[in-house]
């Protein structure tokens, strides 16, 4: 458990240091938003586009990956369907369940791109890589209708496809797997200038999930803070865990999915919350509480994956 512990600490001090620069000070408050913008329509999708593209998947399990990481999103999707009546009795808004939807089914592939470089090498990155070509545009599509059918305006199919159609992680990832599948390459000098953008992304990206927490929000949880808190540290990884044991995965294969489950929510849909009039003050809570939390329930998956599958 410390190795797993210690491997991890460097990319959550790096968080700390993104909370510790925004509530310093030091830096201009209004050059945050412009850097969160950055981040999500260039820098990201920057970083998907070129490791898609270079990923190799030769020697994965491709097609029990893919259906282990789909049958997981699907299945938590369904959950959250099923809690929707609750969480209506219970007083909570369309704009917070979106919030909860969010919350309890995005995955931070910041973190788990970096965590999975540093426990596992080029390896853990293609893994990573082959989880978010296969889940990332489903996943974007099923959040943004979400937040389309629950929002306060009107439901519009036109808004819906706009919104899929220039979501820029999308591109991101249809363009990589192109590139990747492909039978010519990406243009040399074209690759090198998308490369040196990409690699500010996982050292900027984890800057900015720490200047995007809400601490003083998360103090005093409510239901509707721990309610997706619970879903996504918890219950989500023993899902994907179950499920790739009973497609038979082993090894590091299960380790690197339960990281992909076990990772907090992604901070780029705190954006697409004030966008799209979702709940972002309980985006930020439930960010906050889960990223805080992560730091001891994602050693705790990867200690009881590698248990499990034998890693």
């Amino acid at each position: 458990m410390i190795p797993i512990f210690e491997s991890i600490l460097p990319i959550f001090l790096i968080v700390l240091l993104g909370a510790a620069l925004r509530r310093a000070k030091v830096i201009d408050q209004s050059v945050w938003p412009g850097l969160e913008i950055l981040g999500y329509y260039v820098l990201f999708p920057a970083l998907l586009f070129l490791t898609l593209g270079r990923a190799d998947f030769t020697g994965l399990e491709l097609g029990k990956v893919a259906m282990v990481s789909l049958l997981a999103m699907a299945v938590m999707t369904l959950l959250l369907i099923l809690l929707y009546p609750l969480g209506r009795l219970r007083g909570l808004s369309d704009p917070s369940y979106t919030s909860v939807f969010q919350t309890s089914s995005r995955w931070n592939a910041f973190i788990a791109l970096a965590i999975a470089h540093k426990i596992s090498g080029p390896e853990g990155l293609a893994l990573v890589a082959l989880v978010m070509a296969v889940i990332i545009i489903p996943l974007n599509l099923i959040n943004v209708a979400m937040l389309v059918w629950f929002s306060p305006g009107a439901r519009s199919m036109s808004v819906l496809v706009k919104r899929i159609v220039g979501n820029p992680l999308i591109l991101g990832c249809l363009l990589g797997l192109a590139v990747n599948f492909a039978p010519f390459g990406i243009y040399p000098p074209l690759e090198q200038a998308v490369d040196l953008i990409a690699r500010s992304a996982l050292g900027l990206g984890l800057l900015m999930v720490g200047a995007g927490l809400k601490v003083s929000d998360a103090l005093r949880p409510g239901p509707a803070v721990l309610l997706p808190t619970a879903l996504k540290l918890v219950v989500f990884p023993i899902i994907m865990i179950a499920l790739a044991l009973g497609f038979g995965l082993e090894g590091e294969t299960v380790t690197v999915l339960a990281l992909c489950a076990a990772v907090p929510t992604a901070m780029n849909g705190y954006l697409l919350a004030r966008q799209m009039g979702g709940d972002a003050p309980l985006y930020a809570a439930v960010a906050t509480l889960q990223t805080a939390g992560s730091f001891l329930t994602i050693p705790a998956a990867l200690w009881a994956a590698a248990q499990l599958a034998g890693g």
